[in-house]
């Protein structure tokens, strides 16, 4: 028998998963905290709750089981430095049980470089006093305590996780031996100025969940699964699953988890399957999570027989070379306690020399055959350096690993990984930093300036950078940019976003407490960066970027800027500031994150392609029959509740008030696409007069019959069409048969539904089950007759979305999870609890604020790149990140594509400048625009347009040509596009199509058309 394709679901929504009678039309589917137990945790007798209105985006990448794992660990962070701070800011934000800060050291200069919640004034404390009560200011629900005395073995035996930031080898490996024999879990991390190390040993240990993902997919008789529509499966060999609605076959139904066998892409074996029943049709496979055992080495073991995990597949050699470079910076450190001096060339061959004598030493995989001289001498240069964005980078990644420790969710680093980011050096061959030029000199910018030298944090307090956005990225940009210095002199950070603060932000936008709820975000993280450096100069809008804001953000404030940052959540957006960028030609910097998925991108004038260059698929829609009659995942059911609820609560209410209200309303709706205003009118009637609820028990009684409409009478009449016979799939389609006033799902329903339709009308709302009980007993409910003939319509129309957050809007998600539930017991399908249901029907982004860090770290060196003026495309990383396998991917930004007309080559870059204005002061009219192409490019203007506006074209009718030839440009466009012009509008794009002078169409860069 042959296989075909069956059903599946995938990691995105939007997806069909079985196989139903044909249909081709589609759907596109898109406070303060109070004080409870620590890790966020409401104890209400038995078992502690999450409090979900902080955790909610981080819930969604770690799960629940996740987080109450995680309640149960006392963590220590030994160093509070620049590293120290951000791991512990990542882990606090995070909600482990309890965080101890250890420092024995007080405050220095360069530690402002980094470390941000330091202050001037701060100068010679104790690093660890200092910085508690700001981190503990973060989570209300994690205690947060300095101490300053020395690890011992006792102290250390009572924790969780050590984390290890600032300390010697000799103590590394001490405190290394105890955490393994004692099982404690242990992190390593260290930063020397562009370079990064992490160490773990985890011990032994189970991970419950090694990538985060839920793919499924289809099956076929012969042991092989095949993927309908030739999807990914994205199944990895060695993963388990198990299988649901397998007809024939039916020895795989709820089997134990199988290893399979990935055969390609779109396929994979189960193993052997001739000795089962033979196989129909159907079925769902899905992952199954079997925990995997892992066993760590120690630090003194590892450091003999080193694994490395690659950051940077361009430089496979680099983890070998650091690992002996990093134990050489501790041996130089014992000698002369003290790093080597920044830039000097004695103390870099010195280090190279300690370098030879670590590498004879070593044993096994971690002794070289030869050493990299130049890279070792690099690093000991910086070695004394401390920099922000390398930090946030390594601490991001190393309070992930922290939380893979706690909770065993996702695939720990085994065990060493080291980072550079020599690239943001300067790109002249041979150029060397004078040890002058970065020798400390009292400034907070001295961990810098070890690196750097002096020039470019001149350069860097000139620039005028706009950030758009500050929510999660835009917190973590901000930070940043107040570390390094941008905008610290005479130039200026401009961020705008027009949201105001929510609990559910707290957890990742970690420049707001929970006093700044229902503030704006860009005026409260203005003045917290303002806390961490004073020096920088800020300004806060509260615009949404766009057309209705160009006559803010204009001309003048384009040209006045060095460059854009964007820290935002949506494509339109991104999109629209990539346009102005390359309008503008200003290096865009681009990024995002989802869960613990992270990219960067770098968009450079005249180098690399633009945001826009290239773009993801569409997100698949789901089909308007699966939506109506055939769900066959959560997702569908979910998507059906949220048009349910648009078309109860919403566009009725909507529609009434408008006709109420204003006097043009059925003369619009006439003009609508598909208006129909006769079936307008009668809903805005049945709104108004005949479905009026006067009383509360009127709107229990509207929700019960509707109950019975959707969940009864409508179910049965889908099986009086379609009998079970038919249906083309194992899909068990029911209706209802429990009364509703029995079960709790049915109950939650009729109670939200009856509140919502009584807020609708302002009648008071209930929560009062015994009382809708009894109301519900005295309604009667009509015997279902089936209607004949019926034929079930399906409309092309796409509904529009309704709006969701983070946090439950009324009766708004009661009523959501509870129809979509229902919907889903109808067909047999498993349901959703509230916290999935919200991810899905919200289509919330899952966010954990260590990835955030970890990105934002790459964006702002690639900053510094763009500050310097670096002009080579391999100068520049573009990033992908996935800190859940881990796994790292860096490359060349692509290179801006080139096109040629005669022997002139351009890219999306390049433009046709055109004065419209001319000597005169005359503007230039059509018929002369048209003879400067001809003539001074040689090129014949077939069709010219402007925006949507076509403003001449060879096919143009004689009569209206003659009058616009003579016709001054901006005089044209007013009178096509029937708008006038903004005093703020400096120039005007033109679109051309032109032929060579061989009557050839040639494509040709456009036009800026400038008026002022």
């Amino acid at each position: 028998m042959s296989s075909s394709p069956l059903s599946k679901k995938r990691r995105v929504s939007g997806s069909e998963t079985k196989s139903v009678p044909h249909c081709s039309s589609s759907y596109s589917a898109e406070s303060q905290q109070t004080h409870t137990p620590a890790n966020g945790m409401a104890n209400n007798g038995n078992e502690a709750e999450i409090d979900e209105g902080l955790y909610s985006r981080q819930l969604y990448v770690l799960g629940h089981d996740a987080m109450k794992r995680m309640q149960n660990s006392n963590v220590l962070i030994s160093g509070l430095r620049g590293l120290g701070v951000e791991i512990a800011k990542n882990v606090i934000l995070g909600g482990v049980k309890s965080v101890t800060l250890h420092d024995q050291g007080v405050a220095e200069w360069r530690d402002l470089s980094s470390q941000f919640y330091l202050r001037e004034e701060d100068l010679g404390k104790n690093r660890a006093e200092v910085s508690q009560p700001r981190l503990a200011e973060l989570n209300s629900y994690v205690p947060v305590s300095a101490y300053t005395g020395p690890l011992t073995d006792e102290y250390l035996s009572n924790l969780q996780v050590v984390v290890l930031t600032n300390s010697s080898l000799e103590e590394q490996l001490r405190i290394g031996d105890l955490c393994h024999s004692k099982g404690i879990k242990l992190v390593i991390a260290d930063t020397r100025g562009l370079f990064g190390q992490l160490f773990c040993d985890f011990g032994d240990m189970v991970v419950y969940d090694t990538n985060g993902e839920q793919p499924l997919s289809a099956m076929d008789n012969a042991g092989v699964v095949t993927c309908l529509d030739e999807a990914r499966h994205g199944f990895e060999s060695g993963d388990h699953v198990t299988f649901s609605e397998v007809q024939g076959m039916t020895e795989l139904n709820n089997c134990q988890p199988l290893e399979i066998k990935v055969l390609g892409p779109y396929t994979f074996s189960v193993g052997d399957t001739s000795s089962f029943s033979q196989y129909v049709r159907g079925g769902i496979v899905s992952q199954v999570k079997v925990p995997k055992k892992i066993s760590f080495k120690s630090l003194s073991a590892s450091m003999c027989d080193p694994e490395y995990m690659l950051t940077d597949f361009a430089k496979f050699e680099r983890p070998g070379q650091l690992h002996v470079g990093f134990q050489a910076l501790h041996a130089f450190q014992k000698k002369h306690s003290r790093l080597p001096k920044p830039w000097n060339q004695a103390d870099g061959d010195e280090l190279v020399a300690l370098s030879n004598e670590v590498n004879a030493a070593q044993t096994g995989g971690a002794k070289l055959e030869q050493l990299d001289e130049g890279l070792l001498k690099k690093l000991a240069y910086m070695s004394a350096g401390d920099l922000a964005p390398v930090n946030a980078f390594i601490g991001g990644l190393a309070a992930q690993e922290i939380m893979k420790a706690c909770t065993g969710k996702f695939m720990p680093i085994m065990q060493w990984l080291y980072f550079d980011a020599l690239e943001c050096l300067s790109e002249a061959e041979g150029a060397m930093l004078t040890e002058e030029e970065c020798a400390p000199r009292n400034s907070r910018y001295d961990g810098q300036i070890a690196v750097f030298g002096t020039r470019l944090q001149d350069e860097l307090a000139k620039q005028r950078y706009f950030l758009v956005g500050a929510g999660a990225i835009g917190c973590e940009l901000l930070k940043n940019f107040a570390m390094i210095g941008l905008a610290c002199g005479e130039g200026e950070v401009i961020v705008t976003d027009m949201d105001t603060i929510e609990k559910s932000n707290l957890n990742r936008q970690f420049l707001f407490r929970p006093w700044d709820v229902t503030r704006m975000k860009s005026e409260t993280a203005a003045a917290a960066v303002q806390q961490m450096n004073p020096s920088i100069r800020i300004t806060g809008h509260q615009n949404r970027v766009g057309p209705d804001t160009e006559k803010i953000y204009d001309d003048e404030f384009f040209e006045g800027l060095h460059g854009v940052a964007n820290a935002l959540d949506n494509v339109d957006a991104r999109m629209y500031m990539d346009r102005r960028c390359v309008y503008y030609r200003k290096p865009l910097l681009e990024s995002g994150t989802l869960g613990t998925k992270g990219n960067v991108q770098v968009v450079i004038p005249f180098l690399t392609e633009s945001y826009s260059s290239s773009q993801d698929p569409p997100e698949k829609s789901i089909p308007i029959c699966t939506l109506k009659n055939f769900p066959n995942a959560i997702e569908h059911t979910l998507q059906w509740a949220r048009d349910e609820f648009e078309g109860l609560f919403k566009q009725p209410a909507e529609n009434a008030m408008q006709y109420l209200t204003d006097p043009k309303f059925m003369e619009r709706t006439l003009k609508l696409p598909g208006a129909q205003p006769v079936e307008v009118l009668e809903a805005v009637h049945r709104s108004l007069v005949t479905e009026r609820p006067q009383s509360w028990a009127d709107c229990v009684s509207w929700a019960r019959n509707h109950w019975q409409c959707q969940y009864s009478n409508n179910i049965r009449q889908l099986l009086h069409n379609f009998p079970p016979s038919q249906f083309r799939c194992s899909l068990l389609v029911r209706p209802e048969t429990v009364s509703p006033s029995s079960g709790d799902l049915h109950m939650d329903y009729i109670l939200a539904a009856a509140n919502l339709y009584a807020q609708t009308y302002g009648i008071p709302t209930s929560r009062d089950r015994a009382a809708l009980t009894r109301l519900l007993n005295e309604i009667t409910v009509p015997e279902f007759t089936p209607r004949s003939g019926v034929k079930i319509h399906v409309s092309d129309q796409e509904l529009q979305n309704a709006n969701s957050s983070d946090d439950d809007t009324n009766f708004h998600m009661d009523f959501i999870v509870a129809a979509s539930n229902l919907r889903a017991e109808n067909y047999d399908i498993p349901p959703a609890d509230r916290h999935k249901s919200k991810l899905i029907a919200g289509k919330i982004i899952p966010a954990i604020a260590t990835t955030t860090a970890a990105v934002v770290g790459l964006v702002c060196l690639e900053l510094l790149k763009l500050v310097q003026g670096h002009r080579r495309l391999e100068s520049y990383k573009n990033g992908f990140m996935n800190l859940a396998l881990p796994f790292f991917a860096f490359s060349e930004p692509i290179a801006a594509p080139k096109h040629k007309y005669y022997e002139t080559e351009w890219t999306l870059w390049d433009r046709f400048e055109v004065k419209g204005i001319q000597p005169s002061g005359e503007e230039m009219t059509l018929r002369q625009f048209l003879d400067y192409f001809k003539n001074e490019h040689k090129l014949e203007i077939t069709m010219l347009s402007q925006g949507v506006s076509m403003l001449y074209s060879f096919f143009m009718p004689a009569a209206k040509l003659k009058e616009r030839l003579e016709m001054p440009m901006t005089e044209i466009v007013t009178k096509v596009s029937k708008k006038k012009l903004g005093k703020h509008i400096g120039a005007l794009v033109f679109e051309l199509c032109c032929n060579d002078d061989t009557d050839e169409d040639v494509e040709v860069p456009y036009v800026r058309y400038t008026i002022r």
